[in-house]
């Protein structure tokens, strides 16, 4: 029997955003996912030191998170192939943020909704900034 649950959200700007769980019955975890097409707008860096200091200002911004639903914990996997980034070629970024709950709610909520598009939105915004590799694109 099937017990996970996906709810996407849409688009925020050219990244596309949802979350959901394995086992919403048994819920302890919820995991954010981002999908998007990157191109970088310089060969000049090195891609996978400016990957790990957005996946650390990702896991700081979560662990000062102040939630009735999280723990401070997460997981944060921000996936993209750097060995072949380079100028006009679009490659694609994978990142999933999983968060480990404090007690049980309903998935579906307006609040939950609400709360995962906010953190999203100034994930997109703040932590994902660097206009180096950022620039999104909804297709290949």
């Amino acid at each position: 029997m099937k017990t996970g649950k996906f709810i996407t959200l849409g688009y925020y700007g050219n990244v596309k955003i949802g979350y959901g769980t394995v086992d919403y019955k048994n819920l302890k975890t919820i995991y954010i996912k981002l999908n998007s097409w990157v191109e970088p707008e310089t060969e000049d860096y090195e891609f996978n030191e400016v990957l790990s200091k957005t996946k650390r200002k990702i896991k700081i911004r979560i662990y000062e998170l102040r939630s009735e639903y999280f723990k401070k914990e997460s997981i944060v996997d921000l996936d993209v192939r750097t060995k072949g980034i380079r100028l006009g070629k679009r490659s694609f970024l994978n990142l999933e943020i999983t968060l480990f709950t404090q007690k049980c709610f309903d998935i579906r909520s307006k609040e939950l909704k609400s709360f995962i598009k906010d953190l999203v939105y100034d994930i997109v915004d703040s932590d994902l900034d660097d206009k180096i590799l950022f620039n999104f694109s909804k297709n290949k």
